[in-house]
């Protein structure tokens, strides 16, 4: 069986896989690089938000993503019947980028791993993992091509950057239920041919049609939208009684008062995708010789495109770790790695969770706004949320729920002011 030998083998080429690779790459590690699927492939996760820069830059990939001329995502709109909270990135609590990409994540992933070959790493397409075994941390991967040929792969340590395809989780019963509820979605791509003009045309909004059900509306510089229904799983399910996802997402259009003359009637451009119970969790974030980062561990929920900017945070910090580890360093992966994800993945929870129950819906759509309240939520937003500076981040645990029982006193007080 042929053999390889190199200092880090990475599985998987969305994003995590190529930051960790590129940041590896310029540090002149030795890496491999394999991908179960062929390049460009559709795939969920196509809202970034502005922490993901940060990364792409470090990683010198930021040129070759800013040549596609993606459309640029300035905020993010969330829309409730008559109700409009607009989020601009430009004002935040934290420091960091205003703005990132929306992107077809097909042409967007393709665009990152033909950057990591020209920069000379090896990276092999349609390559499955289906063994591996550790000797301390040193590790043995059998990997199986198109053709069916196998081949040994060993490396000093692993990033599994897999994403839905879990392989170390799986190989290594890593998997464990999520703490959120069973959510599921259905999307597509449609030619918005009735895109209307200027900022309207272009900007990412989130329709909530009722309080744990919302439409997804991505629109992209090449001239089509992706377009997804988010909700409890039997409320997905119900959508259609054939289960059929084609139905299923015309229905939620349907509900759609704000989009239904847009979108009613128009083709998909491919068959509706569903994703069922899609969140996510693991025993443990890494072990002797290998890390997993990205949806590889925590998947959370699609509500505040919070995918990928972990993605990235993930697949940078376990290549910076493995990088320190190699040079004799001595690298503390429970803390460093472990706890540090943890306390940015406990904050946006806490976000979904309190999306879901309705708190943060109050937040969002209280008028008057509170400016300083709203900047402190939009960092949390653009993925800052490793700033404890920031009280919507280090008090997460209550201040969200804390103002929306306020808020909804007030509102109470106001409808019945003979109970004062």
């Amino acid at each position: 069986m042929l053999k390889e030998f190199v200092d880090v083998l990475i599985i998987g080429a969305g994003p995590s896989g190529c930051v960790s690779a590129a940041y590896l790459r310029k540090n002149n590690c030795k890496i491999k690089v394999v991908e179960k699927t062929k390049f460009p492939r559709i795939v969920v996760g196509e809202s970034l938000i502005p922490r993901v820069m940060d990364h792409f830059a470090e990683a010198e990939l930021f040129d070759s993503l800013n040549a596609m001329n993606f459309e640029k995502k300035l905020g993010a709109r969330f829309i409730r019947g008559n109700e409009i909270c607009v989020f601009d990135f430009s004002n935040k609590f934290s420091e960091g980028w205003d703005w990132t990409w929306q992107v077809p994540r097909a042409d967007f992933d393709n665009t990152m791993a033909q950057e990591l070959i020209r920069k000379g790493i090896d990276l092999e397409f349609e390559s499955e993992v289906i063994e591996v075994s550790f000797e301390g941390s040193n590790s043995k991967t059998i990997v199986k091509d198109v053709n069916g040929n196998l081949k040994e792969i060993h490396a000093k340590f692993i990033i599994d950057s897999s994403g839905y395809g879990r392989v170390l989780p799986r190989l290594l019963d890593l998997d464990k239920p999520s703490a959120l509820d069973p959510h599921s979605s259905i999307f597509t791509h449609v030619k918005d041919i009735n895109r209307p003009e200027g900022v309207e045309g272009t900007m990412i909004s989130f329709d909530v049609l009722e309080t744990e059900v919302w439409l997804w509306v991505i629109p992209f510089s090449n001239g089509n939208t992706s377009l997804g229904v988010v909700g409890p799983t039997d409320f997905i399910n119900s959508l259609s009684e054939n289960k059929d996802n084609a139905e299923a997402l015309k229905n939620a259009i349907q509900l759609s008062d704000y989009y239904i003359k847009r979108f009613q009637g128009t083709e998909f451009l491919f068959e509706p995708i569903k994703l069922e119970n899609y969140s996510r969790s693991v025993k443990k974030m890494y072990g002797d010789g290998f890390a997993l980062t990205g949806n590889s561990t925590e998947f959370l929920d699609p509500v505040f495109s919070s995918g990928v900017a972990f993605a990235t945070e993930s697949g940078m910090l376990a290549a910076k770790l493995y990088l320190k580890q190699s040079q004799g360093i001595p690298v503390d992966w429970e803390v460093e790695f472990t706890k540090y994800m943890k306390r940015g993945i406990n904050v946006f929870t806490t976000y979904v969770k309190e999306w879901y129950t309705g708190n943060l819906q109050t937040l969002f759509f209280h008028q008057p706004e509170n400016p300083d309240v709203k900047r402190k939520i939009c960092a949390v937003l653009a993925g800052y949320v490793w700033d404890e500076e920031n009280p919507f981040v280090k008090k997460h645990d209550n201040v969200i729920k804390n103002m929306a029982y306020l808020l909804n006193m007030e509102s109470k007080k106001k409808q019945n002011p003979s109970e004062n």
